[in-house]
């Protein structure tokens, strides 16, 4: 069983951030020699908060750690599986980097108040790559303004953009759609109400999406599925607990989210989903009565579902690729 519950009650999940594509010298590498990893998750722990893999195939108890300097948050794997991006939250601000999934030197993609963010941006949070892998996108905060924002950053660290200028509203938690076309996003207004937004990257109007009667707000993310033609996230609802929903996603707006877990005591937190396949997915599970947080897996199914399987202990922030 698992616990962590203190990192998700009370609202959004306080993440780390990260940062532009230079080698780091400081031992922010990871720990041996290469490592096999074709497709699982990548997670952090919070007891040294560096970044760690298990490939399907590994053994889920002895998973390989790719940094050593502590202080990651929020990993996610490539569509190709062969990279992982990640935030590293230091004393001196946070920053992007990534690190190969079969081990190897950690880069800063983009650091706080780099150069080529004009506007000055600190705060890094929850980035994802493209599916072509050749950018990422992410949340952050820039002076001036006191909502979050996303941008996008080449991989070389070229071509900084930001998505959502003068939105009036705070977005987090990208997921780019499969083909590119679009980012979906958590968009919230500053008074706790959270939306859906569809934020399409050729300049278009964004959408916005209402979560039903049964969710308050998203404690956490918003992920698009492999086929782009739904979305799972971590709906809060009136007795402050968080399960697993799912919405279709049709034309950049969302359906009616319906619930697709039930499991452990009423108390018990269901978070930080993300896509195992078009019909499954993993998330956190954290239950009051005690232990680590662990990732679980759930077939996605037209009802909540309590046939979970747990396949790593010890785990937060899950990411899982390819897909």
């Amino acid at each position: 069983m698992t616990k962590g519950i203190r990192y998700f009650l009370g609202g959004v999940l306080t993440v780390g951030l990260l940062g532009g594509c230079e080698p780091l010298d400081d031992g922010g590498g990871g720990g041996g020699g290469p490592v096999t990893f074709t497709r699982g998750f990548a997670f952090v722990r919070e007891s040294d908060r560096n970044v760690y893999v298990v490939d399907d195939a590994g053994d889920p108890n002895s998973p390989q750690r790719l940094t050593s300097s502590g202080g990651a948050y929020t990993p996610s794997v490539s569509r190709d599986g062969r990279s992982i991006v990640f935030v590293l939250r230091t004393a001196a601000g946070t920053a992007l980097q990534t690190v190969p999934a079969s081990g190897g030197a950690v880069a800063t993609l983009l650091g706080a108040n780099d150069p080529v963010c004009v506007q000055g941006c600190f705060d890094f949070r929850m980035p994802t790559f493209s599916p072509d892998g050749r950018s990422v996108v992410f949340s952050f905060s820039k002076n001036g303004s006191s909502l979050s924002t996303l941008g996008r950053v080449n991989t070389d660290g070229s071509g900084f953009q930001e998505l959502t200028p003068g939105g009036g509203y705070a977005y987090s938690s990208p997921s780019v759609m499969p083909d590119g076309s679009a980012v979906v996003a958590l968009a919230n207004n500053g008074l706790g109400s959270s939306q859906v937004a569809w934020v399409p990257l050729n300049g278009g109007a964004i959408q916005y999406s209402l979560l039903g009667n049964e969710v308050l707000a998203v404690s956490n993310r918003v992920v698009v599925s492999p086929n782009g033609a739904q979305v799972a996230f971590d709906g809060r609802g009136a007795a402050n607990n968080s399960r697993i929903y799912v919405a279709d996603l049709t034309a950049g707006r969302m359906g009616n989210p319906r619930r697709v877990t039930s499991f452990g005591s009423p108390n018990a937190q269901e978070t930080w989903p993300t896509w195992m396949r078009t019909d499954q997915v993993g998330f956190l599970f954290v239950d009051t009565s005690g232990g680590d947080a662990g990732i679980y897996r759930s077939t996605v199914g037209l009802g909540p579902s309590n046939s979970v399987t747990i396949v790593v202990p010890s785990a937060l922030e899950p990411s899982y690729g390819p897909l």
